[in-house]
């Protein structure tokens, strides 16, 4: 007959592996947003999540990788906040609106994942970069998509060449990626995120509302 023995029955529950590493993603955001990534400590990263460093190193390998694996789930929860806050049947300046306050939305209420992704991954050079650069070119084509929605609902007058809705989205993530950092960077004055995208919405929908209705600025005597 199988008997439980005392040690068995307090012995903790092993905890499943996804969540551990979650928890050390969680604690290696916290740090690397703080430190930077050549001041973090995988020490330091460790006995936030609770875990011990051999622990780390067996998840998740090296601090390089922990850093990547870092980028690729932050980026990741960015583009579904972004996506997400877009509804497909609302008119075309609602989904722009929408897509702009879900970006703020989110990079407000994380920043220290908005800090690993804007600031921390952009100094650091390959493979880093690589990584800053495929969220951004995710966040451009979902501007694209918009821009080009824009212009089809808005019975657009003047079709728009590719070249220029390209250059107009990679210009509205730039603005939006600078806009949160500053947001986020103010000491107990950050406006809230409506207040945000309404900055940048009214910037960009009264020139991409004239522009959709062949409304061009054109320098005087050029």
């Amino acid at each position: 007959m199988f008997v439980v023995t005392a040690a068995a029955q307090t012995r903790p529950k092993r905890m499943p592996r996804e969540v551990r590493e979650r928890q050390m993603l969680d604690a290696a955001v916290a740090v690397f947003a703080r430190r930077g990534y050549r001041a973090a400590s995988m020490d330091e990263i460790a006995e936030l999540a609770g875990a011990s460093k051999p622990l780390v190193y067996l998840y998740l390998n090296s601090k390089e990788d922990l850093f990547s694996a870092c980028i690729r789930r932050e980026a990741a929860a960015l583009i579904a906040a972004v996506r997400a806050a877009v509804d497909p049947g609302a008119p075309a300046d609602r989904r722009l609106w929408n897509g702009l306050r879900g970006f703020f939305a989110h990079t407000a209420a994380h920043p220290d994942g908005w800090a690993v992704l804007h600031c921390q991954a952009r100094t650091h050079g390959e493979p880093f970069a690589l990584e800053v650069a495929a969220l951004r070119q995710q966040l451009v084509d979902v501007v694209t998509q918009l821009i080009t929605e824009t212009a089809a609902d808005s019975g657009c007058t003047a079709p728009l060449p590719e070249t220029e809705v390209a250059g107009l989205a990679h210009a509205l993530v730039g603005a939006a990626e600078s806009l949160a950092g500053w947001s986020n960077e103010r000491d107990g004055a950050a406006a809230c995120e409506r207040e945000t995208a309404a900055t940048l919405m009214n910037f960009a929908w009264t020139g991409l509302e004239n522009l959709t209705h062949g409304r061009r600025w054109a320098p005087v005597g050029a």
